[in-house]
């Protein structure tokens, strides 16, 4: 979850006007838009005027991004590259075997030249052209509730479906591993971890002490949460 702008110097990264003037009127694709802005990031930040496609495909921050729209990233990463080479945003081009892409200013349309001129050379980055690393999928909160707790039963599918829209998914996990570190395998009591993280903040937890029940040693959570692990 994104705490906001820290304090101090921050780094800005340069946006042509007419790229919110005439271009994102008419980009109706998000992998689309997250590419565009992410390779004019990658421009500025590594003051070069061309990036390869194996340089992106190994891009571990763009490609999470492009996660979170399709379970294929790669294949959504080629498809918006394309579109933004077909609206006209990227200048596209070969280059020892390598595709490279170029923003379509009269920077980047002077050096694509001198590149097809062999006046100059693009630096690939080698790095890159190992296997990208797996993105980690976020799991949801059924798949949450099913790992934790178990079968969900159609009655809870609206609730949980409403506590995913309300809480950050942050506070959703750690949510259920107090409710899992604690032993407790009840939505009541999940929710209510939820309601407190809301109102105390969200670093809140439960605290845990010791009971003797019998000849047992049990753990319990503190008094407000007790009436939960009963139902």
């Amino acid at each position: 979850m994104f705490d906001g702008f820290p304090d101090g110097d921050l780094k800005f990264t340069g946006i042509p006007d007419m790229f919110f003037a005439q271009l994102l009127p008419d980009i109706d694709n998000l992998a689309e838009l997250k590419i565009t802005l992410h390779v004019m990031w990658l421009w500025q930040r590594e003051k070069k005027r061309a990036v390869s496609l194996v340089e992106l495909q190994g891009d571990e921050t763009l490609l999470a991004s492009l996660a979170i729209i399709s379970k294929k990233p790669l294949d959504l990463l080629k498809a918006g590259l394309n579109q933004a080479v077909q609206r006209k945003t990227f200048l596209h081009a070969q280059h020892e075997g390598h595709d490279i892409y170029l923003l379509n200013s009269a920077g980047g349309r002077t050096y694509l030249e001198k590149i097809r001129e062999k006046h100059f050379d693009v630096q690939i980055v080698t790095s890159a052209e190992k296997a990208p690393l797996p993105i980690k999928k976020r799991p949801n909160i059924f798949e949450l509730y099913e790992a934790n707790i178990g079968m969900i039963s159609p009655i809870l599918v609206d609730e949980l479906k409403e506590a995913e829209r309300t809480y950050p998914h942050d506070w959703l996990e750690k949510a259920f591993k107090i409710a899992a570190e604690n032993n407790v395998r009840n939505w009541r009591y999940i929710r209510a971890v939820l309601e407190n993280m809301a109102t105390k903040g969200n670093d809140y937890a439960p605290t845990q002490r010791r009971r003797e029940t019998d000849t047992k040693n049990r753990w319990f959570t503190d008094e407000e949460y007790e009436e939960y692990i009963k139902h």
